[in-house]
C-alpha cells in the first residue's frame, strides 16, 4: 500500500488552491490547441479531446514528473498526417497504440536517461525554437477563412482582436502586482470573457473552431488488418511518433526539473507516456506527449503536484460532457493573450546574456536547433542534429588534448607517457608522439592517464606493435585499466602486445 500512495505523492504537502485553480487554466488552454491540431490533421475534433483527456489524466496519475502537463501535441500529430491522407483513421489509430507500446518498452528498458546526452546547447535552441514556435501559431488566430481561403483580418475585426489580445496580456501583466493567490492567465481569461458576453463583441470564440460537445470516449478496436502488411504500414508511423514523444516529452520533463529544482524520473515519464498512447489508440485520442506551453502555464499558476493535470483533464472531460455550449463562447483573443504570454516566459532570454561567455561552437549549435526547429516544426530532428553536431565537436576538441611526456629510464628503457584518450579521433595525433626508427630495444607505453575507448584506438596500438617488431624492438603496454583490457582480450585475434602487470598500480574502478 505504501508504494500505491507514494504513487499519487500523498506524502507531498499540495496547496489545493493552486492546484485547482491552474488545472482549470491548463484545460482553458489546452482545448484551443488540441482542436486545432485534429483539424489540421483531418481528425474528427473531439479525437483532439479525448488525447487531451486521456494523455493529461494517465500521465497525470502515473507520470515521473509531477507539473508535467500532457496532450494532444502537435510535434506527434504532424507526424500522423500523412497516414490519415493514406489509409485513414483506424490505421492512425493502430500506429499510435503501437508507438505507446515501444514508449513503454523504452521505460521498462530504462533507457529514458539517455536524454542525459543533450547538451545545454541544444536545450537553449530546443526551448528558443518552441517559444518562436508557440508565438507564431498564436498569430493564425489573426486570419479569417474567405471561400476557403485562409485571409489576414482587417478594419474593425483586427482593431478588435488586437485591443482584447493586448489587453488580455495587460491582464497577465498586471494581476501579480495585485494578488498571487489566483493564476494571471485564468483572471485574464475570466474578465475577458465577461466583457466580450457584457458588451456583445462579435469577435472569433471557440465554437469559430470546432464544436467541442460530445460523449464519453468508448472502447475501439482499431479496425485494421492483423497482417504483415498492415504492421510494415504503421510501424515507421509509430516509431517516429514514439520517439518524437519521448524527444519533446524527457525534454520538457528536465526544463521543469530546473525551473522547480526538483528531479522527476525519466523512465517512469516514459511508461506513462507509452501507457496514455495506447489507451488513446484504444478509446479513439490522437495520441500525444507532454505539452512545454501548457506546463509552463500549469508552473507559472503556481502548481507543483499532480492534482492540477488531473482537474485540467477532468475539466477537459466535463466540458465534452455538459460545458461546451459555454466554452463555445470563450473568444479566442484571449487565449491567444495567455499563450503569447507562455512563449515570452518559454524564451530563455539568459541565453542571450551569456552568449559572449559561450564557446563559438556551442552558439552555433544552439542557434542551428533553433532554426531547424521554427522551420521544421521537427523537435526530435532538431535535437537529433544538435546531438551529433556536438558530439563531433567534443570528439574533435578531444583529439586534439592527447599528449605524451617521453622519457628514458636508467635501464635504457624508453617511457611514453600518455596523456588524453585513445579513440578514433585522437588515433592521428597519436601516432605522430612515437619514434620507432629511434627508439631503443624495448619501449613502454604508460596509460596511467588515458584509455583506450574503441576499435580504432586497438587498431591503432596493433599497427604501432608491428611497427616495433618490424624494427627488431619490444613494445610493452602499462597501466590499462580494466575496461581497456577487456577491449584488448576481445581483440586478442587482432593485436598481441605485452602488458606489464603492476600491483602497486590499482585502476580506477578500485580506487577509494
Amino acid at each position: 500500500m505504501k508504494a500505491y500512495f507514494n504513487l499519487f505523492d500523498f506524502s507531498t504537502k499540495i496547496n489545493y488552491r493552486h492546484e485547482i485553480l491552474a488545472g482549470l487554466t491548463v484545460a482553458m488552454t489546452m482545448m484551443p490547441e488540441s482542436l486545432s491540431f485534429a483539424i489540421l490533421a483531418g481528425f474528427p475534433p473531439l479525437v483532439g479531446l479525448y488525447a487531451a483527456f486521456i494523455m493529461g489524466l494517465v500521465t497525470s496519475v502515473l507520470g515521473g514528473r509531477p507539473g508535467l502537463i500532457s496532450g494532444g501535441a502537435g510535434a506527434t500529430v504532424v507526424v500522423l498526417i500523412a497516414l490519415m491522407r493514406s489509409h485513414g483513421i483506424e490505421y492512425v489509430f493502430g500506429a499510435i497504440a503501437m508507438a505507446g507500446l515501444i514508449q513503454f518498452l523504452i521505460g521498462v528498458l530504462k533507457w529514458g536517461k539517455f536524454i542525459r546526452l543533450v547538451p545545454q546547447p541544444v536545450m537553449y535552441g530546443f526551448v528558443n525554437g518552441l517559444a518562436v514556435i508557440i508565438f507564431m501559431a498564436q498569430l493564425e488566430q489573426f486570419k479569417t477563412s474567405v471561400n476557403g481561403q485562409s485571409e489576414w483580418l482587417a478594419g474593425t475585426p483586427l482593431l478588435i482582436m488586437a485591443g482584447l489580445v493586448a489587453l488580455t496580456i495587460g491582464i497577465v501583466l498586471i494581476t501579480p502586482r495585485i494578488t498571487k493567490q489566483v493564476p494571471p492567465s485564468l483572471v485574464a481569461i475570466v474578465v475577458v470573457f465577461v466583457l466580450v458576453l457584457v458588451f456583445g463583441i462579435d469577435t472569433k470564440t471557440v465554437k469559430d473552431i470546432a464544436s467541442v460537445s460530445g460523449g464519453f470516449p468508448a472502447f475501439h478496436i482499431p479496425m485494421i488488418p492483423f497482417s504483415l502488411e498492415s504492421l510494415t504500414i504503421i510501424a515507421p508511423y509509430a516509431l517516429i511518433m514514439a520517439g518524437v514523444g519521448l524527444t519533446e516529452g524527457l525534454l520538457t520533463l528536465n526544463l521543469v526539473d530546473e525551473m522547480t529544482g526538483t528531479k522527476g524520473n525519466s523512465n517512469r515519464e516514459c511508461m506513462a507516456q507509452g501507457a496514455a498512447n495506447i489507451a488513446n489508440g484504444f478509446f479513439t485520442g490522437m495520441g500525444g506527449c507532454p505539452m512545454i506551453a501548457q506546463t509552463l502555464v500549469n508552473l507559472s499558476a503556481g502548481a507543483r503536484a499532480r492534482l492540477s493535470g488531473i482537474i485540467a483533464s477532468l475539466t477537459i472531460l466535463i466540458i465534452i460532457l455538459f460545458g461546451a455550449p459555454v466554452i463555445e463562447l470563450l473568444p479566442m483573443a484571449a487565449l491567444t493573450g495567455v499563450m503569447i504570454m507562455v512563449a515570452i516566459g518559454t524564451f530563455e532570454w539568459a541565453s542571450f546574456r551569456i552568449i559572449n561567455k559561450m564557446p563559438r561552437q556551442d552558439i552555433f549549435v544552439g542557434i542551428l536547433v533553433a532554426v531547424i526547429t521554427v522551420w521544421l516544426h521537427n523537435l526530435a530532428l532538431a535535437v537529433l542534429i544538435g546531438v551529433v553536431i556536438s558530439a563531433l565537436v567534443f570528439a574533435w576538441e578531444s583529439a586534439k588534448r592527447i599528449r605524451a611526456r617521453k622519457y628514458i629510464d636508467d635501464q635504457g628503457v624508453k617511457h611514453y607517457e600518455i596523456y588524453g584518450p585513445l579513440f578514433f579521433g585522437s588515433v592521428s595525433a597519436f601516432n605522430e608522439k612515437f619514434d620507432v626508427p629511434g627508439d631503443p630495444a624495448e619501449v613502454i607505453i604508460d596509460f596511467k592517464d588515458s584509455r583506450v575507448a574503441d576499435m580504432s584506438g586497438i587498431d591503432a596500438l596493433n599497427k604501432l606493435t608491428e611497427r616495433y617488431a618490424q624494427a627488431g624492438k619490444k613494445l610493452h603496454l602499462r597501466h590499462l585499466s580494466d575496461d581497456c583490457r577487456r577491449l584488448l582480450t576481445s581483440a586478442a585475434s587482432v593485436i598481441d602486445v605485452n602488458i606489464i602487470e603492476d600491483p602497486a598500480y590499482r585502476v580506477m574502478s578500485d580506487r577509494k
